[in-house]
């Protein structure tokens, strides 16, 4: 199983670790780092993190400590080893664990933001991979929406954010289990990749016991050539 270092999209003095044939980072995570607001003095959680790409993205945006989630061993330990080659392991610290299991780490209502690039087809769905590692990042396997919510509202701050990044055919189900969870959604971007009339990705700002209040917005990344090799 071969691991390559690559540079880390076009950030300046980041690489990145990946399985060759495995699951690399896309123009899904790069987006939901870079809409992710941050600041000093924060806490913030990354889930689902896979090869570490939104925490090595938002360490590039503030100093604060960085903590991310990933079940699967060897996709842990490849992000365990960005982070070392990037010399940011005072800041970020990737947990080889299910994020299910986090108060064995953290108290409650302890992270300030909380970022998500989740698996985005349900278990049963039959777009299934051969690669076991695609899977489980593909599909709701090891977690699905309604349990990410529930993280979510228990491990944030009263107030605290959530930036969630989706497909726009579930939205109506993640409002739903958003509002059942007390989680306030306020901003939704229909993100347009491809010269199509329909959008092919969300990104989401939920804020814990917040009312409802919903800004929509529209970002064409189609005709940028910062991402065009990523399509």
């Amino acid at each position: 199983m071969k691991i390559v270092k690559n540079d880390l999209f076009d950030y300046k003095n980041r690489y990145i670790y990946q399985l060759e044939d495995g699951f690399k980072f896309s123009l899904d995570a790069i987006l939901l780092a870079e809409y992710t607001k941050v600041k000093e003095d924060l806490k913030i959680l990354d889930m689902c993190t896979g090869n570490g790409v939104v925490p090595l993205i938002l360490s590039t945006k503030t100093n604060s400590e960085i903590v991310g989630f990933e079940i699967q061993e060897i996709i842990a330990n490849i992000a365990k080893k960005s982070v070392q080659i990037n010399k940011l392991d005072k800041q970020i610290t990737i947990i080889n664990d299910d994020i299910k299991n986090i108060q064995s780490y953290y108290k409650t209502n302890f992270f300030d933001i909380i970022t998500c690039n989740p698996p985005y087809f349900k278990k049963n769905s039959s777009l299934k991979n051969i690669n076991e590692y695609k899977n489980i990042a593909r599909h709701e396997i090891k977690i699905d929406l309604e349990e990410i919510f529930k993280l979510s509202y228990k491990n944030l701050k009263d107030n605290g954010i959530l930036y969630l990044s989706h497909r726009p055919e579930r939205l109506d189900e993640i409002i739903t289990i958003a509002i059942n969870n007390n989680m306030g959604v306020k901003e939704i971007v229909f993100i347009m990749t491809k010269n199509s009339e329909n959008s092919s990705l969300i990104l989401i700002k939920c804020v814990k016991n917040s009312k409802r209040s919903v800004k929509i917005k529209i970002k064409d990344v189609s005709k940028c050539s910062t991402y065009q090799h990523i399509f």
